[in-house]
């Protein structure tokens, strides 16, 4: 198992393969971080989809208004919501969008991060500058690799749970 050095800033997230080790970037990108953790810690990223998976690319989830799958997901629908919470301000920094590196998803407006976030698959540089950095896989990227591609897929991954280490 990854060392931890800082339970309060890393995520467990637990997908059908296992757990996925995420270091958050307090220091890089503090909205970002509180925002996930909080929704973490109130249970909205349990059981939600993976919604946009393109390979090569990344995997985006988030959608804690549309991509529960205990109520029904409604594939026209995901993607499209956020959180309860007012949209962030962005928080672009100098770190690389790297493989294994979380990014917040947002529309066109640079300031609509909420509760979407992706993990890029391989470095993907273009991203650089535009989208807000905030995480790190720190361990478990093989269960991120194994997630179901597609536009979304026909039948989704979804994040089993999503905790703050400090809480576990």
């Amino acid at each position: 198992m990854a060392e931890i050095e800082d339970p309060e800033n890393t995520i467990l997230m637990e997908l059908k393969g296992g757990t996925v080790t995420i270091k958050l970037l307090p220091d890089v990108a503090p909205k970002h971080v509180e925002r996930m953790k909080e929704l973490a810690r109130a249970g909205e990223y349990d059981n939600v989809a993976f919604h946009r998976v393109i390979e090569g690319f990344m995997a985006q989830t988030g959608d804690v208004q549309h991509g529960d799958m205990e109520d029904g997901f409604n594939l026209s629908v995901a993607g499209t919501g956020g959180s309860d919470l007012p949209n962030l301000p962005a928080e672009f920094s100098k770190i690389p969008h790297a493989r294994g590196s979380l990014g917040a998803a947002r529309s066109q407006n640079p300031d609509s991060a909420n509760s979407q976030f992706f993990i890029n698959f391989k470095d993907n540089d273009f991203l650089n500058g535009q989208y807000t950095v905030y995480g790190q896989v720190i361990e478990g990227m093989e269960h991120v690799d194994a997630i179901m591609r597609g536009e979304p897929p026909a039948e989704p991954d979804r994040m089993i749970s999503v905790k703050v280490a400090a809480d576990v």
